[in-house]
């Protein structure tokens, strides 16, 4: 199998709503990649939850490229590195030498929400999910409303730092308790955004890799699916699919948890964070809650989704970018210095599928 790297990373700014139809949105942080490496991009791959058909296709034929094979890959908040993933397969397997992937989504496109699962009964909006998940955390391990609010406050001030987030001022502790209560116990500033947004990274092969400036392996790979449903979730201190792909990715890379210098978390609400430290093997069972504030890696340094928004098709793509640009030196304010090893972890649906991804320069 061929090694291959990310060679290049843009994302747009996120808004909360755009006049910009979901192509025209896709297009935007293409437009440099393709500037830079030319049109001879074998592969496009769009993720999108967007309803609109044979969509990769004409996003192929807006940026002006004629690729091998352009595809759309579409699996919830975990759409982004679905694709990344079926890219990276494609120039591993030697079926091509480079693949554009680009997520974009509409705040309102129709395919964000899962009407499917009837096993979730009345409680379908995630935000219901996310209270079950925290209130069987806080009564088994002692995690308190204030932990969660911390990870809400550490977000917020990365995202101010980011020019392409949505949310731009810091919050407080205060500012989190006080938040409207949507489900109890979760508040409105321990939840992300819907909104309109794109990110696209560069896959290139080995042999064109080395040829570009700072390439960012990806050197571990994991995934797992464990249905759409609720059905199979029989304890909700932890998330399975997320611990799965995780031994995956950290044996295909050759790393343990203690190797990673910066993560990018799935915190599309703050339990999920928490919750990310213990399944990712950086903090022991229970102790999520307590290592919000004494954490030794750096974590959603571009504001999370909790700060950036949540464009759902984009996030996996745009968590992703970040990791690539900080390990290439080029994320400008928030750059973390001597960092060589990082983590993507995505979620989808309350965790039923998961991916994990491990880069390296």
């Amino acid at each position: 199998m061929r090694r291959v790297a990310i060679a290049s990373a843009a994302t747009t700014r996120f808004a909360k709503a755009s006049e910009k139809p979901i192509f025209e949105l896709a297009c935007e942080p293409c437009v440099e990649i393709v500037r830079d490496f030319g049109k001879g991009i074998d592969a496009v791959m769009l993720s999108t939850c967007a309803t609109e058909q044979y969509s990769s296709t004409i996003v192929s034929e807006m940026l002006g490229l004629k690729p091998k094979v352009s595809q759309r890959v579409d699996n919830l908040c975990n759409s982004g590195t679905n694709a990344i993933a079926s890219a990276y397969a494609m120039i591993s397997a030697g079926l091509c030498d480079s693949a554009l992937v680009v997520g974009a989504e509409k705040a309102a496109s129709e395919g964000n929400r899962l009407t499917w699962d009837v096993t979730r009964g009345a409680f379908n909006f995630p935000v219901h999910w996310a209270a079950m998940f925290a209130k069987a955390h806080m009564r088994r391990y002692g995690t308190t409303e204030e932990q969660m609010a911390q990870v809400s406050v550490n977000n917020h001030r990365n995202a101010a730092k980011n020019p392409n987030a949505l949310f731009q001022k810091p919050v407080s502790i205060q500012d989190v308790m006080g938040s409207k209560k949507i489900a109890d116990p979760i508040k409105l500033l321990d939840c992300s955004a819907p909104c309109d947004g794109a990110s696209a990274v560069l896959l290139l092969g080995e042999e064109k890799a080395k040829k570009t400036e700072n390439p960012v392996w990806i050197n571990g790979i994991g995934q797992q699916t464990n249905g759409a449903s609720f059905a199979n979730t029989a304890d909700f201190t932890k998330l399975d699919t997320a611990r799965r792909a995780a031994d995956e990715a950290y044996k295909m890379a050759g790393i343990k948890p203690s190797d990673v210098d910066i993560a990018e978390l799935h915190d599309a609400f703050t339990i999920l964070e928490i919750l990310a430290y213990e399944d990712l093997g950086f903090a022991e069972k229970g102790e999520g809650g307590r290592f919000v504030l004494y954490k030794d890696i750096a974590v959603n340094t571009r504001g999370g989704i909790l700060g950036c928004g949540h464009p759902v098709g984009a996030t996996g793509v745009s968590q992703t970018a970040e990791i690539a640009l900080q390990l290439a030196g080029r994320a400008g304010r928030r750059q973390v210095k001597n960092c060589t090893t990082g983590l993507v972890h995505n979620l989808a649906a309350a965790g039923s599928s998961a991916t994990v991804m491990v880069l390296g320069v």
